[in-house]
Order: structure tokens, then sequence, then C-alpha cells
């Protein structure tokens, strides 16, 4: 036997001793006699099988246990925790609805048309079955649903945690894609600037110079390509070669054939404005390079109290841009993204017939505002990526949703069922308890002490005599105080004849 099977047969059992406990004190306790041990017997039976039969079908276990208590009392005992398994064992509230409805039906009909019980008889057991039975089961259904939310909130817990991780995922594909994206097109557009000079050559033979020519449109359109592939990325940060500076830069470009002017004097900046001061002269360089070559280009840097300034400038190219593919603007894009990153703005446009990149970049180390991550948005190059976007209503959050609905519903079940249908008791038994038996204050005040009983008109029905137990000779008559009819006039008579009559609830 696994240890969970022992476990719940454990449990099984201790439950039925719990509830055996009761009826076998009641039948065993002195004075003690024989014939209490065949219904001691059946009840224990009966507690057995509702605790046995209550695993698979919970609603049939409280039926058992409402039907036993009319042959033992002490079964009673058993109702309220039956009735909370049922709540925290059944899925659908209909069936517990069904059963509570047709043992209150059959209970009205057996006791008040069948057996002849009194309305406060029958109020009482109706209250027993409505705090005992119901009311317990609405708790259990109320923890079922708590546990149901705890089980949701788990589900969708994993949920973000899976989603978050392929999220993580993406923006590192995202960090690899915009370097290459980078770095790709800045190697590409020095090369095509150097197909391009060599089609400019004055020594090179016609077909030399048309093979540079389709060289450089081929790398151009193979920069495009490669635009088109990886689309404008925007990350919180892109990676460089270990160690890169901004001299580094320039000195690649001037071995590409570029006249550059380095005017640099801001020497150990912080790390985030060196990163983006780094990414404005590569990207403003590359531009250069695909259109206008040929150009001088000016690149300067300067260091003020609280900010960094970058300018790459470049002039007119002297034979015009060459031919080849529209700009689609991502490097520039880009590039404000990265400065926007790092607090600072970006100016680009042209000047002076040429064009100019000017950057901004805060020393203090103020956080920019969080850029837009692609895998959360409707826009960009990972939109529809399979990454769940914030506010999509996934299965887990649904889930999680509707747990929280149900419990908030079964909570007001939970506090308003019981007090409806104790109103609803009310009113069902104060016309019963007051059919018949209702003496109003005008007819008590024409009662005279002496006159014959028959000649006084008194109602068909009395009321239930106090806590305190009838006097003999003593007839008790309500007023018809609400909910309960309580008794409230006692009339006492000695011979046929009225002797003494009192109020003795206000």
């Amino acid at each position: 036997m696994e240890p969970r099977e022992r476990q719940r047969r454990a449990g099984d059992l201790l439950l039925w001793a719990v509830l055996a406990a009761p009826v076998a004190y009641g039948r065993l306790t002195p004075p003690w006699r024989a014939d209490e041990l065949p219904p001691l017997a059946a009840a224990l039976v009966l507690l057995g099988a509702a605790v046995w039969i209550g695993r698979r079908w919970p609603l049939v276990a409280v039926l058992a246990v409402v039907a036993g208590s009319l042959v033992d009392g002490n079964v009673v005992f058993a109702i309220p925790v039956f009735g909370y398994l049922a709540g925290r064992r059944s899925e659908r509230a209909a069936p517990a609805a069904a059963v509570f409805a047709a043992i209150a039906v059959t209970g009205s009909v057996l006791n008040l048309g069948l057996l002849g019980t009194e309305p406060s008889t029958w109020f009482l057991l109706s209250s027993v079955l409505l705090f005992a039975g119901v009311f317990p089961w609405l708790l259990g259904r109320l923890r079922r649903q708590h546990r149901t939310l705890a089980d949701a909130g788990l589900r969708h817990a994993q949920a973000e945690r899976r989603a978050e991780v392929e999220r993580v995922r993406l923006r590192e594909r995202a960090r690899i894609a915009q370097d290459m994206h980078d770095s790709l097109g800045h190697d590409l557009s020095l090369i095509a600037l150097r197909a391009g000079a060599l089609e400019l050559a004055p020594d090179l033979s016609p077909a030399h110079r048309a093979a540079a020519g389709e060289l450089r449109a081929s790398v151009a359109a193979a920069t495009e390509r490669l635009h088109d592939v990886i689309g404008v990325l925007r990350e919180e940060r892109t990676l460089r070669s270990p160690g890169e500076t901004v001299a580094d830069v320039v000195d690649g470009a001037r071995d590409a054939g570029m006249t550059v002017d380095l005017r640099a004097d801001a020497p150990d900046l912080p790390p985030l404005p060196a990163h983006a001061v780094h990414r404005v002269v590569r990207e403003a360089l590359t531009n250069a390079a695909r259109y206008a070559p040929g150009a001088p280009v000016t690149v300067a840097v300067t260091r003020g109290a609280d900010a960094a300034t970058v300018a790459v400038v470049n002039a007119p190219p002297p034979a015009g841009p060459l031919p080849g593919p529209p700009s689609h603007g991502s490097g520039l894009l880009a590039l404000r993204e990265r400065v926007r990153l790092a607090g600072g703005a970006l100016d680009a446009g042209p000047r002076d017939g040429g064009w100019a990149v000017t950057a901004r970049l805060p020393l203090d180390g103020v956080a920019a505002p969080r850029p837009v991550d692609p895998g959360l948005t409707d826009a960009g190059p990972l939109a529809g990526a399979g990454v769940p976007r914030r506010g999509e209503p996934g299965d887990a959050a649904r889930r999680l949703r509707e747990a929280r609905r149900r419990v908030r519903r079964s909570l007001l079940v939970a506090i308003g069922a019981p007090a409806g249908l104790a109103l609803v008791l009310a009113l069902v038994y104060y016309p019963l308890a007051t059919a018949g038996a209702v003496l109003d204050r005008t007819g008590y005040e024409r009662l005279r002490l002496g006159e014959p009983r028959d000649a006084l008109g008194l109602p068909r029905r009395q009321a239930d005599p106090p806590a305190t137990g009838a006097a003999p000779g003593c007839e008790f008559y309500t007023d018809g105080n609400f909910p309960f009819a309580q008794a409230t006039w006692r009339l006492c008579f000695a011979g046929g004849r009225l002797v003494s009559k009192e109020q003795i609830a206000p």
C-alpha cells in the first residue's frame, strides 16, 4: 500500500472514531441496557459507511447521516462534518442545492403533514438543517474555492516565470542580432567604400572598373538585405569589441580610405556615456561612408562639467552620393534610442550641404526611461514571436481571474445565504405558529375573572408554553409577535372558570 493511501485510510479511521464517540457515549453510559447494542452497532455501521461513501459521493454521505439522526439523535453531530466535506469535495453547487432542498421539503411534509409536529419543533429541525448542514457546506465550498485560487495563482506565477525566461532569451538574441547589424553594416560600408575608390581609380581598366562597380553594388545590396532581415532593434545594450575606443573606430575608417579628423578631449568617460559616444561615432562614420564617399569627416568629442558632447560632421561628397538603394533610416532610429537610453538627446540633419550628427550625453548617471521591450509590443521585429505580451489574457491569467471571481461569489453566498434562509424560515414559521393561536390585546382586556371558559371566545389553538414550563390548569396564547410568536398571555382556570390572567412577555 502506498504511503498516501495509508494516510488517507488513517484519516478516515480517525474521522469515524471522532464521529462515533458521542453516539457510543450516549448509548453506553449508565444506566446501561442490553437492548442498546443493536442500535449502537447500526449507528456505528452507518457512520462507517458514510465515511467510506463520502470519498466518492459526499452528498450521499450527507443524506445517510441526516437519515441516521432520526434514529439516533447523537448522529446529528456528524451532519456539519459531512456537510463541510461535501462542500470541499463537490465540484458543482447545483447537486448540493437539490439535495438540501429535497431534505427540507421531505422533512417539512413528514413533520407538518404526517406526524403533526408542532411548528416550533419543525422550526428547530429546519434550523438544524440550515446551520448544521447548509452553512458548513458553504464553508467547505469557500475553502475549495480558496484552494483553487491558490492553485491558479501558482500556475499563473509559473506561466509568468516561463514568459519572463522567454523574454530574456529573446532579448539576448536581439542583442546579438543588433551587434551583427551594427558591426557587419559598418564593415560592409567600408568594403563598399573601397570598391567605390577602386571604381574611381584613373589607372584601372574599364573591365576592372566595371567589376569594382558591381562589387560596390553587391555590397550595398547585401547591406540592405541585412537591414531587412534584422530590422530596427531597440534594446538596452549592444555589444562591441572589448576595449574598442573612438580612436580605434576612426583608425579603421581611415584604413578604409576615409578622411577623418578626430578632435577628442574627453578621456575616461563613464561607461554609459562612453558606450553611447562610441556608438554615435561608429554609426555616423558608417553613414558618411555610404552616402558621402570621399567627403572629409570631422569627429569632435568634448567633455563639460555635467555632460559630454560628440559631433560627427561630413562635408558634401565631391562627386555626389553614389547610386544605391535608398536608406531606411534604421541606423539613426537605433542611434536615437541608444542616446535616449543614456539620458541624452540626439540631433541629426543636413548642414552646409553635408550632414551632421550631434549628441549630448549627461555624466551624472541619471537613469533613462526604460525602453520598450520588443517582445512585449505589437510593433517591431519581435512582434508575434510567441512572447506573451503584458495585458494579453493567457490561460493562466484567465484561470486566476475566474478563481478570484468564484471565491468572491462563494464568500458572499457563505455570508448571505444563511441569513436569507433564516429569514425565509422565519417567514414560513410565523404563520404556522400564529394560525388560530393569536389573542390580541383588546380581546385579552375584555376577559373577566370568574367567567366560564366556554364564554370567553378564546382562540382554538394555544401557543407553546415558555421555557419555565406550563403550570397546571393554565393556558398560553400569543399576541402574534414577530417572528417567533412567543407566548404573551397566561390564563389559568379552576372549575372551568377564569381565575387569573397575566402578561408574561412584553
